[in-house]
């Protein structure tokens, strides 16, 4: 496994030939270049030549090169490494719409190459057990997955020496600390909380006129295509997302369940709103872009004009523009990922090992701590606009917007997000930032002085501040490290903590920074939005992945307007719905029913299919196959809805129902 440099010199020396002709002659198979020191090697002298790959995701991983691999000399190959690439500033020729694998590989460890001071040259890194119990919180909060535990990458090399001064020692919490400059005061652009409309409202709004702000007459025209039989109706697709919500609320093995009779099993409610083929029409052609420009989209695919996201772009930006416009967050904001579940072949989908949903879509969330979605992002891979910061730090900055948002806000974000770097950035722009840190970090204090050590007793708080940016450490079941420019080291908070004392387990007053207890407080608004959507959620399985994000964004549509909602009654002094009851009353709304309305009774009497035909028609008007004799009938049971015929000769229903009765006699 050589670069290109390497095997000039290791062919030179062996005297396979000279200089010129190693760079002039020798063929070189080059699949893909990226600008990293662990991306692709180049090797030569093969009948078949292989590309062998050894980052931090695949260990010494060999494959045959495809049938479209070109094919260059060792000048023609360092002259492409070293020039700009022609495809922007991301530097690698990899399909615009696939997750990087190097990106993605740190991300599941918690790293960033840009954030973090590893050195991943050296190979002689150990293997770290990854601990799964969770990281100590002072107020037993949600857990939180990856940023609730402390779970070290597999292989390390050594560290980089720290930017940040190492001659400093930690402080305790006995050494007063203030803040060097006031915090920002909190200016929102709007007052926050619900917006006009529904801001001045004097009444409760119903859930359908709620759940419309975000799925507008705009937003449901995208999704109104030309389909097999009929054209889609505006009211129609609303009876659709009615359907896929009941769904929801009344699970079913299957989707055609609902609408099975004969049946102790029977759902009535369903095919009185839809028929079951139309449905299933609707659910296999729905779209939220045009097919054409689709097809014209993937022609392009390789090209910075190509849009990964060109499926799902006219609903995805309409859904985002109504989350920011119905609604101004308050104070405390939480940045996090979140998985769409889905399987689908499509170079979005990732695998997270250590997530619940492990294969999915993932998405960077902004939320506040009622689990208000504020604005959202798709991961797509590396970005074509790259700072040069790392994915911690543009995936964090791409959902703040000061211009929406105004200045004075505190976001927290965990292990994978914090970063000096990027809290330095958010205070120059106003905003506030607290989250745990990982030590690996670029510009986190690396001294020993007065560090905390196993030993530490429990409630010991160790502290360096540089700036506006305070570190802590602080010793509970085991170490847990807080960076914030929002707080001070030490308040005098106090959090109950079960410890030993005289051969007896007690409850003691254990010393914790603010930090800690503000983090926990206000870190799980993404988690809180991830448990209200999958308690009745849209989502059904699909091969096509866009209509499983296409059922995640009624999720959210949904899950955002019963918040607003609960805003709205707390501020009229109602008593709100309660999750279940919003839903439901939503599903008979959007499906035109009363959700009070009882089952109507039905007798097996046999009724037309088509009723009011007239004149040639009215013996052949809606026939269908019946389903005992298989011959075209025009009745049906009023009940069952079965074709079945009566006639002179032959009467299915009669028999069909005497057959009925007797089995189950």
């Amino acid at each position: 496994m050589f670069t290109v440099l390497q095997l000039c010199q290791i062919y030179f020396k062996q005297g396979k030939c000279n200089e010129e002709q190693i760079w002039s002659h020798t063929p070189v198979c080059l699949i893909q270049y990226v600008q990293h020191s662990q991306g692709f090697f180049v090797l030569t002298g093969l009948t078949k030549p292989k590309i062998s790959v050894r980052d931090k995701k695949y260990h010494n991983a060999s494959f045959q090169i495809s049938l479209h691999t070109k094919y260059f000399t060792l000048r023609e190959a360092l002259d492409l490494i070293t020039a700009p690439s022609e495809y922007g500033a991301s530097g690698h020729l990899s399909d615009p719409d696939s997750a990087d694998s190097e990106d993605e590989a740190d991300f599941v460890e918690g790293t960033d190459p840009c954030q973090d001071n590893v050195d991943n040259v050296e190979e002689e890194g150990t293997e770290v057990s990854c601990s799964t119990e969770a990281a100590p919180t002072p107020e037993g909060s949600r857990g939180r997955g990856r940023s609730r535990l402390t779970c070290p990458p597999a292989k390390r090399g050594k560290r980089s020496r720290s930017l940040s001064g190492d001659a400093a020692a930690w402080m305790s919490e006995k050494d007063p600390d203030s803040l060097p400059h006031p915090l920002p005061n909190f200016c929102p652009k709007r007052k926050p909380g619900v917006q006009l409309p529904f801001s001045e409202c004097v009444d409760r709004p119903s859930p359908s006129e709620l759940f419309k702000i975000y799925f507008d007459h705009a937003a449901i025209k995208t999704l109104c295509k030309k389909f097999t039989w009929t054209d889609l109706t505006e009211a129609e697709l609303y009876h659709y997302i009615g359907i896929t919500l009941y769904m929801g609320v009344l699970k079913l093995p299957k989707m055609r369940d609902f609408w099975r009779v004969n049946s102790i099993f029977h759902v009535q409610y369903p095919s009185e709103v839809m028929t079951r083929d139309r449905f299933l029409t609707i659910t296999w052609n729905i779209h939220m872009s045009d097919p054409a420009e689709d097809t014209l989209n993937d022609r392009k695919k390789g090209t910075t004009d190509y849009d990964c996201l060109h499926r799902l772009r006219p609903l995805y930006d309409s859904l985002r523009v109504a989350c920011k416009a119905a609604y101004q967050p308050q104070q405390n904001l939480s940045v996090d990922e979140r998985m769409v579940s889905t399987k689908a072949r499509v170079a979005l989908n990732q695998y997270i090992k250590s997530k619940p949903t492990k294969w999915g879509i993932k998405l960077f969330v902004l939320s506040d701590n009622p689990g208000y979605t504020v604005d959202f992002n798709i991961y797509t891979g590396r970005s074509t606009l790259v700072t040069g910061k790392g994915l911690s730090f543009d995936a964090v900055m791409a959902l703040i917007n000061k211009n929406y948002l105004g200045t004075g806000y505190h976001i927290y974000c965990d292990n994978f997000y914090t970063s000096p770097a990027l809290f330095h950035h958010l205070h120059d722009l106003g905003f506030g930032a607290c989250g745990i840190f990982q030590d690996t970090r670029v510009g986190v204090p690396k001294t020993k002085l007065n560090a905390l050590t196993k030993k530490s007793p429990r409630g010991t708080i160790r502290w360096i501040r540089e700036g506006p940016l305070i570190f802590i450490k602080w010793t509970d079941t085991r170490e847990v490290s807080v960076c914030s420019t929002l707080h001070s080291a030490f308040s005098g908070d106090t959090v109950k903590r079960m410890c030993k004392a005289e051969g007896q387990h007690r409850a003691i007053d254990v010393p914790v920074p603010s930090a800690v207890k503000d983090y926990n407080r206000f870190m799980g608004g993404v988690d809180l939005s991830d448990q209200l959507i999958g308690s009745y959620s849209s989502w059904r399985r699909s091969r096509k992945w866009y209509v499983t994000v296409l059922h995640h964004f009624i999720d959210i549509a949904i899950t955002n307007s019963y918040l607003v909602s609960k805003e709205l009654c707390g501020r009229l002094e109602q008593q709100p719905m309660t999750h279940q009851d919003f839903q439901e009353q939503l599903i008979a709304e959007l499906c035109g029913v009363s959700s009070q309305s009882g089952t109507k009774s039905y007798q097996h009497i046999p009724v037309a299919i088509v009723e009011g035909a007239s004149g040639q028609n009215k013996a052949t008007k809606g026939c269908r196959k019946g389903r005992l004799c298989g011959k075209c009938t025009p009745f049906k049971c009023e009940a069952c809805k079965l074709a079945l015929c009566v006639i002179v000769d032959r009467n299915c229903h009669r028999a069909y129902y005497t057959s009925t009765t007797a089995a189950e006699g």
